[in-house]
């Protein structure tokens, strides 16, 4: 009998703060150690409640995933600062590893083509702080992108599930004739697009969550023999015990049993050519001088999607109806604060349908400093202001619609960031807006909806686990409230 598959999970955060997020998860009573293939996996050992419910995942700082689903950004392994396409995104789960390899300077964008599933890829990766990472809803095989514009894409299609038939064993009898041929067609629609986009000598990883040969090995010489491309042969992985197949060579597919996880098949393959420097894998980016010029090149394609064409983000809804965590105000244009030097054409557009970039000043407040924010620009859609990577307004065609990572609100010309935004919170708390705890169970009561007296001045103040940072909460004369949602 098998043993169950492990439970794993990745730590997202900074590095200096994975020491916190450890303790944070230990003093919660969980146990665990690393993984062998990444630092930032970890493996549960003790769980004495669900890690769903711990404090670490909600507020974003650990993701759960299968460590067999971990497989393919390792695979793939982007540099710091690369550009990645994640064709088929949702949940977020490689999207957000791939994300977290390539750094604050990098960009990924994970394209979802189901409305529904979209809103959980955007409420992950907002959880997470992930801002980097854009997303984008069109077919798989109908992306408007450039062609040969990527040096790294990762393709995890829509597949027969063959390997999760232990959790789900339905779909052994779900996934047969017509149904299965469908599927082997899907992918190689998804496979052609993804060469067609594919720079020369860029990198494309394939993988599944199947057992089948019709949607692993036999899918990887199609993309050999009709598409061109060539097989990277990829070296086991530590952690793992695999499988050989015939024609499976150089390519991984996972014991699921003996591995204690998901049946998976990964496999690397390349775009004959040479890799131009500025192309979407560059570990220097590219288009990072002129951002705020550059995101403005870019509104026509990045402000249709943030508030207009688009489904509405999951992670809007720490704004909804509302401002500064509960209180709603009319949809009038911001007023400008006095005393704030803003040109007329911002002045003009807040509140308004279309973007403008926004001047570093609206970013700062007690609990945000725009410093902070990575190669880019803040960028203001409707009421929303967004973050624009820089690298992706030279990538993006303006006939591509998408959303940056939601930053906030604006409200009398500044940001009133979003209560999860604790990417652009001060390295070290401030007394004067600062609310630092060291209970937990001072933390889980404001989560619970219960107030609790700061002594603080002001509108709002940054949350605190001792030095851990953990969002924003609301003051109302001097009590802090959470609106985490």
């Amino acid at each position: 009998m098998s043993k169950p598959a492990a439970r794993s999970f990745r730590i997202v955060c900074e590095d200096r703060h994975t020491t916190a997020v450890e303790a944070l998860l230990r003093a919660q009573g969980y146990a665990f150690e690393p993984e062998p293939f990444s630092p930032l996996c970890r493996r549960l050992l003790a769980e004495p409640r669900p890690l769903g419910s711990s404090l670490a995942a909600f507020f974003g700082y650990i993701y759960i995933q299968d460590r067999s689903s971990m497989l393919p950004p390792v695979a793939l392994a982007p540099a710091m600062g690369a550009s990645v396409l994640d064709m088929c995104a949702s949940p977020g789960s490689k999207t957000g590893f791939l994300a977290q390899l390539v750094g604050r300077t990098g960009f990924v964008l994970g394209n979802e083509p189901s409305p529904t599933r979209l809103g959980t890829l955007r409420a992950n990766l907002h959880q997470c702080n992930l801002i980097q990472a854009g997303t984008c809803l069109y077919s798989g095989d109908a992306l408007p992108l450039h062609p040969g514009s990527w040096n790294a894409i990762l393709l995890d299609p829509p597949c027969s599930g063959w390997g999760t038939a232990e959790k789900h064993p339905q779909v052994l009898k779900l996934w047969q004739g017509d149904k299965l041929d469908s599927l082997t067609s899907l992918q190689q629609r998804l496979l052609r697009h993804a060469a067609h986009l594919l720079a020369p000598g860029g990198s494309l990883v394939y993988s599944t969550c199947t057992t089948n040969v019709a949607e692993n090995e036999d899918q990887v010489r199609f993309a050999e023999e009709e598409l061109g491309l060539v097989r990277e042969h990829l070296a086991p992985i530590p952690g793992f015990v695999w499988e050989e197949m015939p024609g499976g060579e150089g390519t991984l597919r996972v014991d699921g049993a003996r591995s204690q996880a998901q049946g998976f098949y990964v496999a690397r393959l390349r775009k004959p050519g040479t890799m131009t420097d500025g192309g979407a894998g560059d570990t220097q980016g590219s288009g990072t001088g002129d951002t705020q010029g550059s995101a403005a090149a870019a509104a026509a394609a990045a402000f249709g999607s943030a508030d207009g064409f688009s489904p509405r983000s999951a992670s809007d809804s720490e704004f909804s109806g509302s401002s500064r965590f509960g209180r709603k105000r009319s949809g009038r244009a911001s007023r400008q604060s006095p005393g704030q030097a803003l040109s007329p054409t911002l002045g003009q557009t807040f509140g308004q349908a279309l973007g403008q970039a926004l001047p570093p000043d609206c970013l700062a407040g007690p609990t945000c400093d725009p410093a902070l924010l990575p190669p880019g620009q803040a960028v203001l859609y409707g009421e929303h202001v967004r973050f624009i990577p820089a690298q992706a307004t030279a990538l993006l065609p303006q006939n591509c619609i998408w959303q940056g990572a939601l930053l906030g609100k604006l409200c009398g010309g500044r940001l009133d960031a979003a209560p999860r935004l604790r990417t652009l919170m001060p390295k070290e708390p401030d007394a004067a807006s600062s609310l630092v705890l060291e209970d937990l169970n001072d933390i889980s009561a404001l989560l619970s909806g219960q107030s609790r007296q700061t002594g603080l001045q002001g509108r709002e103040a940054a949350l605190w686990w001792r030095d851990l940072p953990l969002g924003r909460v609301a003051l109302k004369n001097g009590r802090a409230v959470a609106g985490f949602r």
